[in-house]
């Protein structure tokens, strides 16, 4: 059974809010112009929307409270943070991905900023899309959590086997279609998409990354929507912590993209916790994981690896010095 705390104004007002945060985005663009964003601006903006997100929380319980209480109050803001993280940490997967496809392409370091801004505003449709259709599946087939958690666990299973593994980009049907159909430019105009040549209308390499991007939102969508339909059926607390988990996916690029190789067992705990995930949605009619235990765990998860790739790189490193000495 869905719960719906959202009510036609509160989806209003959040999407009206979503749309000037992404306006600013634009006109900071445009503003600031093509530079390379540093490391110190995508930690100052991912601190930024890490609190916007966690202020939207407070608000949320405030919210509730004063109409349902307190008890609905704490349940409801519990599933939001517990969505947010959970999404946030698959989101890292997909920034790695960004990493390779950026690095394949040669993209320069000032034209990336607005191609991920594109792909923010793309992921954010695609996910309000896939909500929709995930809550009309809900409604319509109870069964269908167990396909869910089915699917969850073959994708944990997946990204085990491949972690620690680079998509070969040059094998990637969509990237060969493209090529062989689409008028290409040979190198970069500038941070332009579509170009236009003596009357004939021309893409750029930067509109095939562009697609590539778009295409990945959409795949790490398919993966992450079910895993959060996990922790809650409410519509209006998957819609929010998913959106504001992608709002701040560009600066968490900007701020991992030169450290991606340090993380070399992230990949595994992100599987671990998809896998996780998947278990909880198989045996929710025998024992149903509360949700804080489901936040401690995601958190643990992700804490040990995180730990365990700075370990290895450390002791990696000191094997080095010892060879060298």
């Amino acid at each position: 059974m869905i719960e719906h705390t959202g009510t036609l104004p509160l989806y209003a007002g959040f999407s009206l809010l979503v749309i000037v945060f992404l306006i600013l985005d634009f006109v900071l663009l445009k503003t600031k112009g093509q530079h390379k964003i540093q490391v110190g601006e995508a930690l100052t903006w991912t601190i930024i929307w890490f609190l916007s997100a966690l202020i939207f929380a407070g608000w949320l319980w405030w919210h509730l409270d004063g109409l349902h209480g307190p008890a609905v109050a704490n349940t409801k803001t519990v599933e939001y943070v517990t969505g947010y993280l959970i999404e946030k940490a698959l989101a890292m997967e997909n920034v790695f991905v960004w990493v390779t496809i950026f690095t394949y392409f040669a993209v320069p370091p000032e034209f990336q900023k607005r191609v991920l801004l594109w792909g923010v505003v793309g992921a954010i449709l695609m996910r309000a899309v896939l909500i929709y259709l995930g809550v009309v599946l809900i409604e319509q087939f109870d069964w269908i959590f167990y396909l869910f958690g089915v699917f969850l666990i073959l994708t944990g299973v997946k990204m085990l086997f491949f972690a620690g593994k680079k998509p070969d980009l040059g094998k990637n049907p969509l990237l060969r279609w493209a090529r062989r159909h689409l008028r290409l430019t040979d190198t970069y105009e500038g941070d332009k998409f579509i170009v236009l040549k003596q009357g004939v209308m021309f893409a750029t390499p930067l509109f095939l990354v562009l697609v590539l991007v778009e295409v990945t939102d959409l795949i790490f969508a398919v993966d992450s929507i079910p895993a959060i339909f996990a922790v809650t059926t409410d519509p209006f607390i998957v819609f929010t912590s998913n959106i504001f988990a992608i709002l701040g996916l560009r600066a968490m690029y900007f701020l991992l993209a030169d450290m991606a190789d340090r993380f070399h067992f992230l990949n595994y705990g992100l599987a671990l916790i998809v896998t996780f995930i998947g278990v909880k949605m198989l045996i929710m009619d025998l024992y149903k994981i509360p949700i804080p235990w489901m936040l401690g765990t995601v958190f643990l998860i992700l804490v040990a690896s995180v730990t365990a790739s700075l370990l290895e790189r450390r002791h990696a490193g000191n094997r080095m010095d010892d060879f060298r000495g």
